[in-house]
């Protein structure tokens, strides 16, 4: 079989490597725009129960993403300076960069080729495939060319994020409330590395506009938040990554017959219809506790009930809604 994957972030790359491990006469080819070493963003977070299924479909890959990342058993919350811990919530962190490097090299082990720097519009170029993953992040332009047919229905939450990441090292996934005169803002951090935190911002768009946070540049957003947390951040400094702000894209449950594939995202799209033709799509469900997390969707160009792999099923932890 031809398998064509439009972006490479996790989820098109876990499913390039079950669909190749499940069967290496599969000819899969990734293209992702983004250059190889670059990446949004900065640490990702799992449960327990989030890694779970990639432990139990695929163990190796599991000791792999595993091998370096930090474990912690208790969350924070900061409110009025007072810090308050909740044990027994084990959270497992990494690097995103580290993360798609594993996959990336998981699949190339296996043969999946993997083009970078080469952003596509359509899927004219994958005529020859049998299947066609669309899993091009959150603004998909896949997904947008065929939304007539699927109506993807979005809700876009109305707070405001910036993601940032600072040398300040929370070993705890905190929550931390600050107000001021503008208004309440929220940062959700945890230390991903041995020597970096992911630090979320988030606040309601009332004090995004109080604050003058829509009429900011990026550099002047980060020293506004660095103020707001400054007691927090103990003098370290928060540091940028394409940090603009953004909102949530969220959806409700999909409909009857809807499929979700077993990989992490926290945005999560539903669609009235699941197929068109011999097209067919899946979406993956919420999980990460991050932002920029990756759908899915598959177009199939062969009956859509079947499985891909026209065999044993490569992710069993499909689920049917």
């Amino acid at each position: 079989m031809n398998v064509g994957i439009v972006g490479g972030g996790p989820a098109g790359l876990f499913f390039a490597y079950l669909m190749k491990r499940q069967d290496a006469t599969h000819r899969i080819r990734v293209v992702e725009r983004d250059p190889a070493d670059a990446t949004y963003g900065w640490g990702v977070v799992f449960t327990d129960i989030a890694l779970a299924f990639v432990r139990d479909v695929a163990p190796e890959l599991y000791a792999a993403m595993t091998r370096h990342q930090e474990v912690h058993d208790a969350m924070r919350i900061v409110h009025r300076g007072q810090a308050v811990a909740l044990a027994n919530n084990t959270f497992h962190r990494m690097a995103r960069i580290d993360l798609l490097r594993t996959l990336r090299q998981h699949c190339a082990d296996l043969g999946v080729a993997i083009e970078f720097g080469r952003k596509v519009d359509g899927v004219d170029e994958f005529a020859d495939c049998d299947l066609i993953v669309a899993a091009d992040g959150a603004a998909s332009t896949i997904r947008t060319r065929y939304r007539e047919h699927f109506e993807p229905t979005i809700d876009l939450r109305p707070n405001f994020l910036a993601w940032y990441g600072t040398t300040c090292l929370f070993e705890p996934l905190s929550l931390i409330f600050r107000e001021n005169g503008d208004g309440l803002l929220i940062a959700h951090t945890y230390r991903y590395s041995r020597t970096h935190s992911t630090f979320l911002v988030e606040c309601d768009p009332q004090t995004w506009r109080h604050a003058g946070l829509d009429r900011m540049t990026e550099p002047e957003s980060l020293a506004y938040c660095e103020q707001v947390f400054r007691d927090d951040l103990d003098g370290h400094p928060l540091l940028s990554n394409k940090s603009d702000w953004f909102r949530y894209p969220c959806a409700p449950a999909a409909g009857p017959g809807a499929t979700a594939c077993c990989w992490a995202t926290r945005c999560a799209r539903a669609t009235r219809r699941w197929d068109r033709g011999r097209a067919w799509r899946c979406r993956t469900p919420s999980r990460c506790s991050t932002p920029g997390g990756p759908a899915a969707t598959t177009l199939r160009r062969s009956s859509p009930s079947s499985n891909a792999a026209g065999g044993p099923d490569p992710m069993p932890y499909r689920r049917r809604r």
